[in-house]
């Protein structure tokens, strides 16, 4: 059966799915997302998703035309229209039609589209032999100009990294903000383990607070382990014992290779699994 996409409370099949050339999300990137997880024909987190898409809005002046209540609703809805128990989300709402100018006040109503389908970001190998990644001179937005907390649907910045990511030969980038300090990667959030602790880069550093990232600091501290969300360097990504990366779809990825250097004992490391673990507990627990 063909995926049927949810546009503005009506289900189109994927192949006839469209959106105006004048919505100012396509000609503007103005609008916000959210990637969220079904598992056991479950949304995964869906509070903390649907609060942080409304905050999102919020914060850049745009009016969702439909409550919480109504796109839980909706979510369910286009989950059970495309009988999926394990699949993706990507919950988007632009800015709406308007004309050629800027002014988003000219875009009388926004549009909320709701497409349910797969994504399989890296291969199963990759879980468990662990990823490489580079550091990349593409810098992390800067909070003072386009906040990182907003998931907004210009990407660009990402994509740069990523194109540089590539062209290296990896399949991701960290990248550091404007300071110098490490903050996200292109679509993840970093964590090391050093001495037995469990460091990530505070909100501050200028990342987007993953939702999988806030889970995984929750079971991390729930599990007796020390959490401490601080700036580091580069450095400390090299010295790290473990480094792993979270993310909706990528859940939770182990890092071995730096920047050409080999971390830990360039294998996944014990605390990295254990979190794992931990991660895939709950959700059974969460979606049961």
């Amino acid at each position: 059966m063909e995926e049927q996409v949810y546009v503005d409370g009506t289900f189109y099949p994927r192949s006839e799915a469209k959106v105006s050339v004048f919505d100012h999300g396509l000609l503007y990137g103005d609008g916000i997302f959210e990637g969220i997880r079904v598992y056991y024909g479950k949304v995964f987190l869906e509070k903390e998703h649907i609060d942080r898409l409304y905050d999102g809005a919020k914060a850049i002046h745009l009016q969702i035309p439909i409550t919480k209540e109504e796109m839980a609703a909706a979510l369910k809805k286009t989950i059970e229209v495309n009988k999926t128990t394990d699949g993706y989300i990507r919950l988007l709402v632009t800015r709406g039609v308007g004309n050629l100018g800027l002014n988003p006040y000219q875009c009388p109503k926004a549009s909320v589209i709701i497409i349910c389908s797969t994504i399989k970001l890296y291969s199963p190998e990759l879980y468990e032999k662990g990823m490489f990644i580079v550091s990349v001179c593409t810098p992390a937005c800067n909070p003072e100009s386009k906040n990182p907390r907003i998931k907004s649907l210009n990407y660009l910045t990402n994509i740069m990294a990523k194109i540089e990511a590539h062209n290296a030969g990896c399949e991701e980038a960290v990248m550091l903000n404007t300071n110098g300090f490490v903050a996200e990667c292109t679509g993840d959030n970093i964590f090391i383990i050093k001495n037995g602790m469990l460091k990530t880069p505070p909100s501050t550093a200028g990342i987007l607070e993953g939702c999988t990232r806030n889970l995984v600091m929750k079971l991390a501290k729930e599990d007796g382990i020390t959490v401490e969300e601080a700036n580091m360097h580069r450095y400390d990504l090299y010295t790290a014992d473990e480094c792993f990366l979270t993310g909706t779809a990528a859940e939770i990825m182990p890092v071995t290779q730096i920047d050409a250097r080999v971390i830990g004992t360039g294998a996944q490391g014990n605390l990295t699994i254990r979190l794992r673990e931990l991660f895939r507990s709950f959700i059974k627990k969460y979606s049961t």
